[in-house]
């Protein structure tokens, strides 16, 4: 039996004048009914006014950094489906039914563009390298495939899109994504996708060492906000080893001697200890708070789709009207 679902395709953009055209064109080709919105973030080239002769809604957003361009795109949306693509038209629109199929057939929240080229050029090694350990690090912590983690191809439910908060303001919003999907209890489906070179004369805005050091401040700070006993136990650990080794020369002092030569050691080995303890009890308290508050989002979630099911019972499948007179569904993406 086929279903009805309305699809957003969003385009973050900045200075994407040469490719943006032939993003909007190929995805309106792809999914005729779709609306297609680009989110102009702060572009000083043609890249809005491209974008609207192309067919595609262009809502500016004057905070410069891609995270801000995502949630900007984030509020504007409210339809079944958002699919959330890069605008240098690196990823194919041919790909995107995909994404689709796959929440489709396995259910989810959200599906991830796995980037597959036989062009080598397509992608940086440092990049790829960044991508691998900060991956294998996260799927380490949460104990789940993380898949791209710097994948620019998204498909998010109305579910996800609409209760993820979004913090980010710059290229790390991909790995915000990705650790709000696992801590939250999201599914995610990784689906390998083509991946191209940019054309020529478009050029990459990331930058490896400054966005390199977002993305880990980033995961550093979610990491401390998420899993705090994690966090603040491992500070705990290293505050209580540090203590041992300042306090063994007093210690020694002691069973030798009877007395402490080494005092300012003794003073510092028990000042690391103290922090140790203040450490690991800080860390059993916001566990405690995280906890409760995860379990204050997983209601919340079971009103949201009790709500979107009370909604979907009472509304009529979406019709529009063609310049012809001719009455049509709204667009079908499955």
């Amino acid at each position: 039996m086929q279903s009805y679902r309305t699809l957003t395709i969003g385009i973050p953009c900045y200075n994407e004048s040469i490719t943006v055209e032939k993003v909007v064109k190929d995805f309106r080709n792809v999914f005729p009914e779709a609306r297609v919105l680009v989110i102009d973030n702060a572009s000083t080239d043609d890249t809005a006014s491209i974008a609207a002769r192309a067919g595609a809604e262009v809502i500016a957003e004057v905070r410069k950094g891609k995270g801000y361009a995502v949630q900007r795109l984030f509020r504007e949306v409210d339809t079944d489906y958002l699919i959330m693509v890069d605008g240098d038209d690196t990823y194919p629109a041919e790909e995107a039914p995909k994404l689709i199929e796959a929440l489709e057939r396995l259910g989810g929240e959200t599906a991830v563009g796995i980037r597959v080229s036989e062009d080598a050029k397509a992608f940086k090694s440092a990049h790829t390298l960044a991508n691998q350990l900060i991956a294998r690090f996260i799927e380490s912590i949460f104990g789940v495939p993380v898949g791209d983690l710097f994948s620019g191809y998204r498909l998010f439910t109305r579910t996800f899109y609409r209760n993820i908060p979004v913090l980010a303001t710059g290229f790390e919003i991909e790995t915000e994504l990705a650790l709000q999907t696992f801590d939250k209890g999201f599914e995610q489906r990784n689906v390998p996708i083509q991946f191209r070179s940019r054309p020529e004369g478009s050029f990459t805005k990331l930058n490896t060492f400054h966005d390199g050091f977002r993305v880990s401040r980033t995961l550093f700070s979610i990491i401390k906000h998420y899993k705090p006993l994690l966090f603040f136990g491992t500070l705990s650990l290293l505050l209580f080893v540090a203590s041992l080794v300042a306090g063994i020369f007093p210690i020694l002092d002691y069973v030798r001697l009877q007395y402490v030569l080494h005092v300012p050691l003794s003073i510092l080995a028990t000042g690391l200890m103290l922090l140790a303890a203040l450490s690991l009890a800080c860390g059993l308290v916001l566990d405690t708070i995280v906890r409760l508050s995860r379990e204050q989002f997983f209601m919340h979630i079971r009103h949201f789709y009790s709500r979107e099911s009370a909604n979907r019972a009472r509304a009529p499948i979406p019709r529009a009207e063609s310049s012809s007179g001719e009455v049509k569904h709204a667009p079908r993406v499955s």
